[in-house]
C-alpha cells in the first residue's frame, strides 16, 4: 500500500469536512428572516397596513402580552397572563387573516416589554419557578390557540429575580410549550445592560439550544452608531450568544441605534456577505406606519436578495 497516497487522500478528506461544516455554519447563522413588533402604542396600524414581500419569511409579534392584572394600578400576578397590544385592530380574525392571504407570515407574542400604564416598570417577578412555569404555560397556551399563533419572544427587561431563577423560567416555559407543540419558535430580546444580559446570557447557556432567534436590541445603544461601531457590537452579541441567530435592529423613531439613513443597510450588507446576518427586525410597525413603512420595505429587498 503506498502510504503517501493514503496520507493526502486522508488530508483532502479532512479539508472537505472543515469545508463543510463551515458552510453549514454560515448557512445556519444566516436567513431571509424579517420580523416587526406591533401594537404596543395603539396607534391603529394593522396587519395589513404593513408591506409584505413575498420572497422573505416574515414574522408578526405582537406587543405584549404580561403577567400582570389589568386594573387601573396594574400588579404582577406570577404567569398568569393577560393581553396588553390593541386588541381593538389586532384580533384572531386579523391573524387568521393576514396569515391567509400571506403563506410566508408567521405571528408570535412577546412577554414582558419595558412598561406597562402610565410609564411603570414590568418586573420579572415570579413566587417561585414551579408556580410561575405552571400559570405560565396554562394562560399562555389559551392566548396562543385563541389567536392561532406560532411562538413566542421573551422581552423582559427589568428583575426582581436574580438570573438563575429567570433561565429556570422561562427555559422551561419554551421547553414545555414547544414540547405540547403550541409552538414552533421562541425568540430573546435582549440589550446591552449588564442585569440584562446576566439574565439573558445565563438563559442562553442553561437553554440556548431551544432558542430560535435573537431579536439583539442594536438601537439600545446611543443614538448616532456608525457603522463601524454597529460591526463591533453586532461581533460582540455573536460571541456573547454563541451559535445563535442574531439580527440586526433598528428603532422606527431614529432614537438610538444606527439609523437606516446613516449606514444601517450599509452594515447589514457587510453582515449578509460575510454570512452572519440572521435577519432584520424593526421596532415598530406603530411609528413606521408614519413614514409609509419606506425602511421594512428597503429591509425586505435586501433579505429577499438570493444569498
Amino acid at each position: 500500500m503506498d502510504f503517501s497516497k493514503v496520507v493526502v487522500i486522508g488530508i483532502f478528506t479532512i479539508q472537505v469536512l472543515i469545508t463543510l461544516c463551515t458552510v453549514q455554519s454560515v448557512s445556519s447563522a444566516q436567513s431571509n428572516l424579517f420580523r416587526e413588533y406591533i401594537g404596543a402604542e395603539f396607534k391603529n396600524v394593522k396587519f395589513s397596513d404593513v408591506p409584505i414581500h413575498s420572497n422573505v419569511d416574515f414574522h408578526f409579534i405582537l406587543s405584549f402580552t404580561i403577567d400582570y392584572d389589568t386594573s387601573s394600578s396594574p400588579s404582577p400576578t406570577d404567569g398568569n397572563f393577560n393581553v396588553f397590544w390593541d386588541t381593538d385592530n389586532l384580533t384572531p380574525d386579523d391573524v387568521s387573516s393576514i396569515k391567509s392571504q400571506h403563506p410566508n407570515v408567521k405571528v408570535a407574542l412577546s412577554l414582558g416589554g419595558d412598561s406597562i400604564g402610565d410609564g411603570q416598570y414590568v418586573y420579572f417577578n415570579p413566587s417561585s419557578v414551579d408556580s410561575w412555569v405552571s400559570n405560565a404555560v396554562s394562560s399562555l397556551t389559551n392566548i396562543i390557540q385563541q389567536y392561532n399563533l406560532d411562538g413566542i419572544d421573551i422581552d423582559y427587561e427589568h428583575f426582581q429575580a436574580d438570573p438563575d431563577t429567570f433561565s429556570d423560567c422561562i427555559g422551561r416555559l419554551i421547553s414545555t410549550l414547544k414540547k405540547n407543540g403550541v409552538i414552533s419558535f421562541a425568540s430573546i430580546a435582549p440589550f446591552d445592560d449588564d442585569d440584562v444580559q446576566s439574565h439573558y446570557q445565563a438563559l442562553w447557556n442553561s437553554h440556548g439550544k431551544d432558542i430560535d432567534f435573537v431579536n439583539f436590541q442594536f438601537y439600545a445603544y446611543d443614538q448616532g452608531t456608525t457603522v463601524d461601531q454597529f460591526m463591533d457590537y453586532f461581533a460582540t452579541q455573536r460571541s456573547n450568544y454563541e451559535g445563535g441567530k442574531i439580527l440586526a435592529s433598528f428603532i422606527s423613531d431614529g432614537s438610538g441605534g444606527l439609523a437606516p439613513q446613516d449606514g444601517f443597510f450599509t452594515a447589514c450588507t457587510r453582515l449578509r456577505s460575510r454570512g452572519h446576518l440572521g435577519g432584520i427586525f424593526v421596532w415598530s410597525a406603530d411609528d413606521s406606519k408614519a413614514e409609509d413603512f419606506q425602511y421594512e420595505k428597503e429591509s425586505q429587498a435586501l433579505l429577499a436578495i438570493p444569498h
